[in-house]
């Protein structure tokens, strides 16, 4: 008996909790004597997983007002070229993996084809939605959540949400060497996985460090990007800045590094988004800052109320200041340096910025199995 299911998901961090939970729903589907048959949209690690990629995302995970019409018609085209197949195929579910503004519109046209859906790892309508709640308790069959105080979020309405666990914490403990020694040393950057974070947050992140060397000459700069592309923009930022700043320390500039470095370094300066929960969930102390588009960020204002008060995740799961962050024009040496100063080794908040990141760990961590296993056996059960 062959079982059909989609998975689709529109960033980096969707396309490794997709891959992982296709391992799983094969395993599952394995153990029942049944096969399975999945496809959708992602990128490398969906690929790797053996999904059947109908849309490659690797680019798509952008974010603000600005930046999404420049996109505009490659997201339009994408999206119906999706619904005609899902309707043609009539996958028995569709698992959606955040990726809201994508995925709530197509949510709306897999319930109007009576096509079942999952969502996995839930859109923030608690931040910018909040009225939406009982439209996707409509057209969801099951929401698989990946923070305990999501669950009360939905407790008002028909859907059950389900806290699963956060995939990180099995991945990171996957990927964990015993042979890797914490470098205090070892300064690590951060500044995203989008284009428009690179460009936005980097120069600032350059100058910052210029200043923390002459106070800290010790420290060794890595930066670390999560695909070539990435890389090669970190390396042009920096070469246009070194001309202008020859005193910037030396710096290096790897790729797909970013587990070994979120386990070897002492501290570290990044861009708000998942990576700030996996480095918790590592235990390295962060910095965290991010810049939109003015436009955007006005646009935003109107609808937009922080959680808990902080837009950082690893603040928002801790209900309190973990990692200090910066927003904006914030975002700026005169600010950065003093905190950075506050979470080195010996920093007046290095103690209690660890005792966070353990808390933050103990409240991402399933009650049973892992949270991929967890999540694939809520998914199998509506197949």
């Amino acid at each position: 008996m062959e079982k059909n299911i989609w998975i689709l998901a529109g960033e980096a961090s969707g396309d490794i909790y997709g891959a992982r939970l296709a391992a799983e729903l094969r395993t599952i589907a394995a153990e029942r004597g049944e096969t399975i048959r999945i496809a959708g949209m992602g990128g490398p690690e969906m690929a790797r997983a053996g999904i059947d990629i109908r849309v490659d995302s690797t680019e798509l995970g952008v974010i603000g007002v600005i930046e999404v019409l420049k996109h505009i018609f490659t997201f339009i085209g994408i999206f119906f070229r999706l619904v005609r197949q899902a309707r043609r195929e009539r996958p028995g579910a569709v698992v959606l993996i955040d990726y809201p503004g994508f995925n709530l519109l197509f949510a709306l046209m897999m319930y109007w084809s009576r096509i079942p859906v999952i969502w996995y790892v839930c859109p923030h309508l608690w931040v910018w939605g909040k009225w939406r709640l009982p439209v996707l308790a409509k057209i969801c069959t099951k929401m698989l959540v990946i923070f305990p105080f999501e669950v009360e979020v939905f407790a008002g309405t028909k859907l059950k949400a389900e806290f699963v666990g956060h995939p990180l914490i099995d991945i990171i403990d996957g990927r964990h060497d015993s042979s890797i020694v914490r470098d205090p040393e070892t300064f690590l950057l951060l500044p995203g996985s989008r284009t428009m974070e690179v460009t936005r947050l980097l120069p600032s992140m350059l100058e910052t460090i210029t200043e923390l060397a002459k106070h800290h000459p010790e420290l060794k700069f890595v930066i670390s990007a999560p695909r070539e592309k990435i890389a090669r923009l970190c390396r042009e930022i920096e070469c246009k800045y070194r001309m202008r700043h020859p005193e910037l320390p030396a710096l290096e500039i790897r790729c797909g590094d970013t587990g070994y470095f979120q386990q070897k370094a002492g501290t570290g300066l990044a861009a708000s988004g998942t990576v700030t929960v996996e480095a918790a969930i590592a235990g390295l102390p962060l910095v965290v800052g991010y810049r939109l588009n003015w436009v955007t960020i006005l646009l935003a204002s109107l609808v937009v109320r922080l959680y808990r008060g902080y837009f950082t995740m690893t603040n928002i799961i801790a209900n309190r200041t973990v990692f200090e962050e910066f927003l904006q024009h914030h975002f700026a040496t005169a600010e950065l340096l003093p905190a950075l100063e506050r979470i080195l080794p010996g920093g007046s908040r290095r103690a209690e910025v660890e005792e966070g990141m353990r808390e933050v760990r103990k409240l991402l961590t399933p009650q049973s199995s892992s949270a991929a296993r967890q999540a694939a056996l809520a998914c199998y059960e509506v197949l």
